[in-house]
């Protein structure tokens, strides 16, 4: 065959573009939302050059092998939990149908798969500094066990400090769980791994799908960040393993993100996620640990774990649970800001409700498609009468939802498709008031070195900008 013959060229531009309109059809009927399956297709029946092995990858697998393969796992570790009498929390659980504020999350207590429990000391922590100076003394005072869980662990001076202290504690006997997702820490070296694993760390990568095709299976990711030290102290909330974390990328510092210390029964629940994680990747289940006792007085807590696997859309849901629980007051920080319809309309509508509404986002971009995305949808919420507001120091990665005078969450998921349906995310809410004054502070001090967009800014932005985000836009579903 003549490869330099237009014939030959034209047969392929005819090959490509059956193959765009066969894959097109297979999105229309195997993407599990309207909007996704509508990005899919038309992008692919208009540009397969581009778009067809990024569906390949990405988007031409069903989802359902693998959440039937994930839920059976979940049943066999529970199984596998269920002579350890593991959720003895009966007075914690029921102090919390005394709340009136968790009264006001009506789906809550069947959204999530664990209970709200009473009697939690909790402690933010608002910068990577504090964060991982309150992880690493921890960690270097555990007596019998550490559960380590993130998303990304980077081979640089922060995750060698971390690599140093989980060595040091296995030196001591101390029996120590490292889990990570193979796609966010796809940079990690592998002698990282074997340096822990020659020390007696148990460390896995947390992947999705198995088999040398499945490889190349990316989108279901696990976006959780856990660590438990001895089932008496924990920690939930936004940062990596990773020097930017600590102000190390000049082109993202000063690094804005947020995470909870917790201590109490809800620890239980941060280890239940942590060891339904462990269990996928090994089939085995690891030291899980509940104290004898409980403090007599503390915060109300709910972990809620969240991912492909649930039966509903726990994420998305939880978004608009709580933004319809919003009566005066409803503050959010996301790094990227692609709502769905369900969760955008939630947000108009607490607008018409006479809620203040306000989101935080940032002025940086650390992904140029994502960020032109969250541009335009941050304009058509602020003609809805939502205040959008842009970090100014640095990159904003936090994610925090503060709803009236008690109720906030902190964890790690965003406010995107990703989070809302693809990734395996984990939020600690807590009903406090004390607490959520702590956060007021917080927010409003970021909301201070913010600037606040308007409706001005939609209309200085430049037309070829407006198309550059309109595209990024059409194909948000699937980012």
């Amino acid at each position: 065959m003549d490869y330099h013959s237009p014939y030959f060229f034209g047969y392929l531009i005819g090959v490509i573009h059956l193959l765009g309109v066969i894959a097109a059809l297979h999105a229309v009927f195997t993407v599990r939302t309207a909007q996704g399956a509508i990005a899919w297709a038309m992008s692919l029946l208009f540009i397969p050059y581009f778009t067809l092995i990024p569906y390949l990858v990405f988007g031409s697998r069903t989802f359902d092998a693998y959440i039937q393969a994930r839920r059976q796992a979940n049943q066999e570790m529970h199984v596998a939990m269920a002579d350890l009498n593991w959720r003895p929390w009966v007075e914690e659980a029921l102090a919390a149908r005394n709340s009136e504020s968790y009264g006001s999350l009506r789906a809550m207590p069947k959204l999530g798969r664990m209970p709200c429990l009473a009697n939690n000391q909790v402690h933010l922590l608002v910068d990577g500094k504090a964060t991982f100076d309150a992880i690493l003394r921890a960690i270097a005072g555990a007596r019998d066990t550490v559960l380590v869980q993130f998303f990304i662990i980077h081979d640089d001076d922060l995750g060698r400090r971390l690599q140093t202290a989980l060595l040091e504690r296995a030196a001591q006997g101390v029996k120590v769980y490292v889990l990570y997702d193979r796609v966010g820490s796809h940079a990690l070296p592998s002698a990282y791994s074997q340096k822990l694993r020659e020390g007696g760390v148990h460390i896995r990568a947390f992947a999705t799908r198995r088999g040398w095709f499945n490889r190349f299976q990316v989108n279901f990711r696990n976006h959780r960040k856990i660590v438990v030290v001895d089932g008496l102290q924990g920690f939930v909330g936004g940062h990596n393993v990773g020097d930017e974390y600590l102000g190390g990328n000049p082109k993202l510092s000063p690094w804005r993100d947020t995470h909870v210390q917790v201590s109490g029964p809800v620890l239980a629940c941060l280890q239940e996620s942590f060891a339904e994680d462990w269990f996928w990747a090994s089939r085995q289940l690891p030291p899980l640990i509940l104290p004898d006792t409980y403090p007599d007085d503390g915060v109300l807590c709910q972990v809620l774990a969240s991912g492909p696997a649930d039966p509903q859309e726990t994420c998305s849901l939880f978004f608009v649970e709580a933004i319809h629980a919003a009566r005066e007051r409803l503050w959010i920080t996301s790094p990227y800001f692609i709502p769905d319809e369900a969760v955008f309309a939630a947000l108009r509508l607490a607008v018409l409700r006479g809620v203040d509404v306000r989101i935080l986002i940032p002025s940086r971009a650390d992904h140029r498609i994502v960020y032109a995305a969250s541009s335009l949808f941050a304009f058509e919420a602020v003609r809805a009468g939502v205040r959008m507001f842009r970090y100014g120091p640095g990159f904003l990665h936090q994610k925090v939802v503060l709803v009236d005078n008690e109720i906030s969450a902190i964890g790690s998921a965003n406010l995107d498709n990703r989070s809302f349906r693809l990734n395996f995310e984990i939020m600690l809410l807590t009903v406090d008031r004390a607490f959520a004054d702590k956060v007021d502070a917080m927010l409003t001090h970021d909301f201070n070195q913010a600037r606040e967009i308007t409706a001005e800014d939609t209309r200085d932005t430049h037309r070829l900008q407006q198309l550059g985000m309109r595209i990024a836009r059409l194909i948000s579903p699937i980012l």
